[in-house]
């Protein structure tokens, strides 16, 4: 037996042998030779493996050209011939590297200003190539927009997408036979089609002001080829399509891409992140240019690769720069990116911006089918120093100035013509006229049907719309089995009123609900556009569980039929109301209303009021009357605007809330007098390679004695198995009630930033997230029904245990930590409540998902 162990013990080691020697990973070099002095290329000059073997080299042939695989182990090439000083040149992990090789004569005498660094070992330390990207980061200021005191130029953007990667065999299916106009040859591949789907041109004038601080564009030209409204927000997917492909501004320590911050070559850290190398000089253009390479030291993390090309002028400006990604990096649905920047001298001896190109090729897999976009900025007639009035900066920041008889010629091919610095593409050109042609084809306009009722819920029927689907079918334990079908009208019948239902019935309470609004748009336009201006008059008869409040999803949704625990306090709420809301340009807006809440307990939810013999009375009923006003502040708020909701795309800037709530006595029958004033912030922090965190504080506070809970503020709890981010996961419905209160809610996503380094692990681009949520506040002795007999005795379960409560001398907390971008879409939480644990079914741990698709 020992014989046969030590036998497989050898043959293991045989084998890791074999793999550690013959099957390691090989580095793919290539390369060009070439004289320093003349720029011409050096034939058969000789390429040798630092430490490796004498046969592991190469030479190059006549055109100076080399290539030599090496394995993954070796740190360094050297490069010889004779009459020319040997250089040594540091290789880095990738499996594809470009060197570019410039040999001195050796019998020169000229000094050489910039050399590679004959390191074998990356280092900072003693590194020209992290010296030199220093030098630029501190001229950063003086080189970049903001830098300039005054400065204004004319600026031409166009966006265009299409399905790439097309092969004959899909572009022959049957089901495409009439759409063969469409399909167009991919350039850069061959026998392979794109399918140009969406184009979007504009052309600005854009003026900077430094003190104070302004950049204002004025929109002089603009055009989309856009969809049918009824199916597609357009202006919301110009929005979502701008953000993929923001602006590429390279002085920036951080860049914007795909709702995601990538952490720039020139930003301060930058040397902590990327390893350098200067790989050529260029002294056949004045100023001189040094061609410098970097490299993510962690493939995995947020960052580029690519070349920058610096002047030696003394300001250190970038000339040009060619950036990607790596394909190991912890970005979803990426096949290919690619970032193309050109820098221009003005007359004041400074680089200016003139071209920007950012390319992204999106795919579920390397070689499948995918979406490939592109932006391009172009900017010309760059001017400084050009004193215009203030009323110039008195704009928006985005100002659309165009006149009617510039509306009309938007239209012609012609006009564009003469707007654009350089031509279009041929794929690109006939975008406008082909998606004019497919909306005309009934089979494209019933496929959109269909797409609308998959992705919004709502099925086109002519003036209306019937959804949303997913609320067709729910269970709750006092409903039982619930069905429902509604529908709202569209602007096929009226771009003034629209009008929105639905009926709905329990087969458990044998009760029919119903919701009906009516609204008239002041700005003759959709109510569901921005900028809303509307007033609502609606009237409703349904279920609700107090405390729950979700967004972007009906509380009637299919899906949260599933909840944890007693699941049995329910209110019957029969409202009727009228509402005003107006949306300004600048992101404000202003909400009022006024309205009746007549509130019906339902399951074990009861009104008790205490008699003197200890027993107590129940009510069957609880009328209130209230008026609110709201304020809202969202500056530079983007957002996609879907059929329901509101999809936002969040940005730097933070979000105000300002609400007042009245309830007035004896106005419609209202039994309680009361104001309630609560305030809220929300913002997002990024961190740059350490991910983001969204911050959410908020509190209310209540005036007025002698108040029943439910005109109270009843805290948002969730019994669902789905995380949800703006309530209280481990929180009972209806567990805390408050009439005074602050709270927080901490989302830190760290996009990976710690699995990215850790074997294995790294590979299946998960990332982590954690969270802390917190509340705390209490109520007046008068609003307390442990204190106060003459109002509603706390909230009791099945079992006839106290299950409502307010906070003691601590705040209710929960924190979680969870693993997200699992298969990419999938978060999942453990969830630990820390405290309260002693109330009636309070769990202590939990797990919870969350669908969250993100890049």
């Amino acid at each position: 037996m020992k014989t046969y162990f030590t036998q497989f013990g050898l043959l293991i080691g045989m084998l890791l042998s074999f793999q550690l020697g013959w099957s390691q990973e090989m580095l793919l070099i290539k390369g060009k030779v070439s004289n320093a002095d003349t720029y011409t290329a050096i034939p058969y000059a000789s390429i040798t493996v630092v430490g490796g073997p004498k046969n592991l080299g190469t030479t190059t042939n006549e055109k100076g050209e080399y290539s030599l695989k090496v394995p993954a182990n070796y740190t360094s090439i050297k490069i010889s011939y004779v009459g020319f000083n040997t250089e040594e040149y540091p290789l880095s992990k990738e499996a594809e590297q470009q060197i570019r090789v410039m040999l001195f004569p050796s019998n020169s005498i000229e000094e050489v200003v910039v050399t590679a660094p004959k390191r074998v070992k990356y280092s900072n330390k003693n590194n020209p190539a992290v010296e030199l990207i220093r030098k630029v980061v501190e001229h950063r200021d003086q080189n970049r927009l903001t830098g300039q005191k005054l400065a204004e130029f004319d600026q031409y953007e166009k966006i265009s997408l299409g399905l790439s990667n097309l092969d004959n065999k899909f572009k022959d299916k049957k089901i495409f036979k009439n759409y063969q106009f469409l399909f167009q040859e991919d350039d850069s591949l061959d026998n392979n089609y794109v399918l140009p789907a969406y184009m979007e041109e504009k052309f600005s004038k854009v003026y900077y002001r430094k003190d104070p601080n302004a950049k204002k564009q004025y929109v002089l030209a603009e055009r989309k080829a856009e969809f049918d409204p009824k199916f597609v927000d357009n202006d919301g997917l110009s929005k979502y399509f701008n953000r993929l492909y923001d602006e590429v501004e390279i002085y920036d320590n951080n860049i914007s891409i795909l709702t995601n911050q990538f952490l720039s070559p020139i930003a301060n850290s930058a040397p902590t992140f990327y390893r350098f190398y200067i790989t050529d000089t260029i002294k056949t253009i004045s100023p001189m240019l040094v061609e410098l390479s970097f490299y993510p030291r962690n493939k995995a993390d947020l960052l580029f690769k690519g070349k920058l090309y610096v002047t030696l002028d003394g300001n250190y400006a970038v000339q040009s720069a060619q950036m990607t990604i790596n394909k190991d990096a912890n970005v979803n649905f990426v096949r290919d990116l690619n970032i193309e920047l050109g820098f221009k001298k003005n007359a004041d001896n400074k680089f200016y911006l003139t071209k920007s190109s950012l390319g992204i090729d999106f795919a579920l897999t390397e070689k499948g089918k995918g979406i490939k976009g592109k932006r391009v900025v172009l900017i010309d007639k760059y001017e400084n120093g050009i004193e215009r009035p203030d009323s110039i900066y008195a704009v928006p920041d985005v100002y659309i100035a165009k006149q009617e008889a510039v509306e009309e010629q938007e239209k012609e091919e012609s006009y564009w013509a003469t707007l654009r610095p350089e031509p279009l593409q041929k794929s690109e050109s006939i975008i406008y006229q082909n998606i004019d042609s497919l909306q005309r084809m009934p089979s494209f306009r019933t496929f959109m049907d269909v797409a609308a009722l998959v992705f919004s819920g709502y099925k086109q029927a002519g003036p209306v719309e019937i959804g949303p689907v997913n609320t067709f079918y729910s269970y709750n334990p006092v409903e039982g089995f619930r069905l429902r079908v509604g529908g709202r009208t569209t602007e096929q019948l009226s771009k003034r009123f629209f009008m929105e239902g639905y009926g709905a019935y329990g087969f458990e309470d044998k009760k029919w609900k119903y919701f009906l609004s009516g609204t008239y748009s002041l700005n003759n336009k959709s109510v569901y556009t921005f900028p809303q201006h509307y007033i609502r008059v609606s009237a409703s008869y349904d279920t609700k569980i107090p405390g729950q409040n979700l967004e972007f999803i009906q509380e009637d949704n299919v899906l949260l039929s599933f909840k944890r625990g007693e699941n049995q306090s329910y209110l019957y709420n029969e409202v009727y109301r009228v509402d005003y809301k107006a949306e300004f340009s600048n992101n404000f807006s202003v909400t009022a209303g006024l309205g009746t809440w007549n509130q019906n307990p339902a399951g074990v939810l009861a009104y008790r009021m205490p008699q003197a013999d200890g027993t107590f009375q129940r009510i069957n009923s609880l009328k209130s009357t209230e008026f609110n006003v709201g304020l809202r502040y969202a500056p530079k708020e983007e957002y996609y605007q879907g059929k329901l909701y509101r999809t936002p795309l969040f940005n730097k800037y933070p979000i105000f809330n300002l609400n007042y709530t009245a309830g007035i006595k004896d106005l419609f029958g209202g039994e309680y007098n009361y104001h309630t004033i609560n305030a809220g912030v929300f913002k997002r922090f990024y961190l740059s390679q350490l991910g983001y965190a969204d911050v959410n504080v908020d509190g209310s506070y209540t005036f007025g004695d002698n108040l029943p809970f439910p005109v109270l503020n009843i805290h948002r709890a969730n019994q669902t198995y789905a995380y949800q981010l703006n309530s209280y996961n481990l929180m009972n419905f209806m567990e805390f009630i408050s009439d005074h209160h602050a709270s927080w809610n901490v989302q830190y996503y760290m996009n990976g930033f710690i699995f990215n380094k850790l074997p294995l692990i790294k590979k299946l681009k998960i990332r982590e997230v954690f969270s802390f949520k917190g509340v705390y506040g209490g109520l007046r002795d008068s609003n307390n029904p442990s204190l106060n007999n003459t109002i509603y005795a706390w909230q009791t379960n099945s079992k006839g245990e106290q299950s409502s409560f307010t906070f003691n001398d601590k705040p209710y907390m929960e924190v979680s930590a969870g693993v997200s971008n699992i298969f990419k879409i999938l978060r999942v939480d453990v969830v630990k409540r820390l405290n309260y644990l002693d109330n009636p079914e309070a769990p202590e741990w939990g797990i919870r998902a969350r669908i969250k698709f993100d890049f």
